[in-house]
């Protein structure tokens, strides 16, 4: 499932794009709207002009009338409105949508009003112009045709033209319709709009031409559309880079809060939705960063307190090996300056361990090991350093089955190692490793008699140097950070480790628990 914030942004982008085609529609309806009316009554202004200019309209076409119910009537005969009156008086016509169809208007020269109805705008137009034509070309001399088209096309807006050539005849089946009904109407091959064609009394084929008919996508609406389109994809674009620098320049803001030494400081990754990410993983940055800084202060001054106190017996050592004739006393002072030396070298061996697995581990090479073998490897070498313990391990057939996990060996073994060196420092007479083993996951519990850790300092004792009883813990040896590394190496195996109280033996339990098996995705 996909992040919160990518949930959102998906949201916004659909609520976005839905408004956007809400807006885009109601702007390609309004303004086709009036785009259609404004084409409505320019379109048949020519033939309309034409007839009101006739001198007895009705009379002369009478032949209209049924089609289109051709009518003179007065201005007071009709229901008009004072925009509509005052735009006839200025010679437009008025085009009025009713429930069977639409009524044009126009103003003849003698006051009256012209008045006839269409259902189909355009093919009404077509054919009657068509007809009209052909009735003056029919009506008008051989020698006065030439005028009579060149009149007729300038003052109806179309083009006529005689078919003489072959090759401008159109097909068969137009040809036949036009033999028996004297016009047809047809659309052109190579072009969008309408052809008529006309048959005259003598037998003459005219063709006649006319503009295209209204169109929804013409090129006023797609520009329109395409500026509007554009300029909400430009102020959507330009709001998201605006966020997302907002973003980033706070992102920026925190790094070089940082840099100057305020490790405190995070980015707030609630309000930067664009890079919601970015900013969770900078702060978690920030946050390692942080800590990583902190360990090491708390390393350097543990170190620098730890290395004093062998550092000064080495010293006093040498003083004394300067000062001593004695070849007994000599050699105890040797033994005891190579005990401390011993003792530095496994302090920084304990550091540098620390350190490796603190600063982002290393890198680990998972193979399919045995648990159970490596705990009876670590019984059996803690058994012969303390003798006087009864170090045992209680392993049932179950984990024997699922021994084999996916871990790092080494670390497993030295973490394990940890664990029961600490237990055996602390026990009466016995330590116990107890290992349960399933299908999916691994655990490992240390059990002892000791003394046991108090509750409050369960999560104390896995602190880098941490120690409970300092003067204890300078005689039964360590650092404070056997712990610290135990629980880094079950991070790096995506487990974790903790302590509680023995609920057998009455001292501390120390419990291991990681994955029997590396996920897929894992990168360790």
């Amino acid at each position: 499932m996909p992040p919160r914030f990518l949930l959102k942004l998906y949201g916004r982008l659909a609520g976005a794009s839905a408004l956007v085609l809400l807006l885009c529609l109601l702007v390609f309806n309004g303004l086709n709207s009036v785009r259609h009316q404004f084409w409505l009554e320019r379109f048949p202004e020519p033939l309309m002009r034409w007839l009101a200019a006739a001198p007895a309209p009705e009379e002369q076409y009478h032949w209209l009338t049924p089609m289109y119910g051709l009518r003179t009537l007065s201005p007071a005969e009709l229901d008009l409105s004072p925009v509509e009156q005052e735009r006839l008086d200025y010679g437009q016509v008025v085009a009025v949508e009713s429930a069977v169809g639409y009524r044009l208007m126009s103003q003849t020269h003698t006051g009256q009003i012209l008045q006839v109805r269409f259902q189909d705008p355009y093919r009404a137009v077509v054919r009657a112009t068509s007809l009209i034509v052909r009735w003056h070309l029919d009506t008008a001399s051989l020698g006065d045709q030439d005028r009579v088209v060149s009149e007729l096309a300038g003052r109806l807006g179309v083009s006529i033209t005689p078919l003489i050539e072959s090759h401008q005849l159109p097909g068969s089946d137009v040809l036949q319709a036009v033999a028996d009904q004297g016009l047809v109407t047809f659309r052109s091959d190579s072009h969008e709009f309408e052809n008529a064609l006309i048959r005259l009394s003598d037998g003459t084929l005219v063709k006649l031409g006319f503009p295209a008919p209204f169109s929804p996508w013409g090129w006023p609406v797609v520009t329109l559309l395409v500026v509007l389109v554009g300029g909400v994809l430009a102020v959507a674009l330009f709001l998201a880079v605006r966020e997302t620098d907002n973003s980033l320049r706070q992102v920026e803001s925190v790094a070089v809060r940082i840099a100057r030494g305020e490790m405190g400081a995070r980015v707030d990754a609630g309000k930067s939705t664009l890079v919601g990410r970015l900013a969770a993983a900078f702060n978690g940055m920030a946050e390692h960063i942080q800590r990583l800084v902190q360990v090491q202060r708390e390393m350097i001054h543990a170190v620098s307190h730890e290395l004093r106190t062998p550092v000064a017996r080495i010293r006093f050592g040498v003083q004394m090996i300067e000062d001593c004739e004695d070849q007994q006393m000599l050699k105890k002072q040797l033994d005891g300056i190579d005990g401390d030396i011993q003792e530095l070298d496994e302090l920084i061996d304990e550091i540098l361990t620390y350190a490796r697995l603190e600063q982002g581990g290393p890198v680990f090479s998972l193979t399919e090991t045995s648990v159970t073998d490596i705990i009876r490897q670590v019984v059996s070498e803690q058994q012969v350093l303390r003798p006087n313990l009864t170090i045992s391990s209680d392993i049932d057939e179950t984990s024997e089955r699922w021994a084999l996990s996916d871990i790092e060996p080494r670390y497993i073994h030295r973490a394990i190692q940890n664990l029961v060196g600490n237990a055996g420092r602390y026990a009466g007479s016995q330590v116990r490793v107890r290992c349960r083993i399933d299908e999916d996951n691994c655990r490992v519990d240390v059990e002892d008699d000791g003394p046991g850790i108090p509750e409050e300092d369960w999560e104390k004792v896995f602190t880098a140097f941490a120690r409970l009883d300092d003067s204890r813990t300078r005689t039964s040896g360590g650092y404070g950070l056997g712990l610290s590394i135990v629980r880094r190496i079950l991070y790096w195996h995506g487990g974790q480790a903790f302590v509680s109280r023995s609920d057998t033996l009455g001292g501390a339990r120390f419990s291991l628990v990681w994955p029997r098996k590396k996920p897929q995705d894992s990168n360790l």
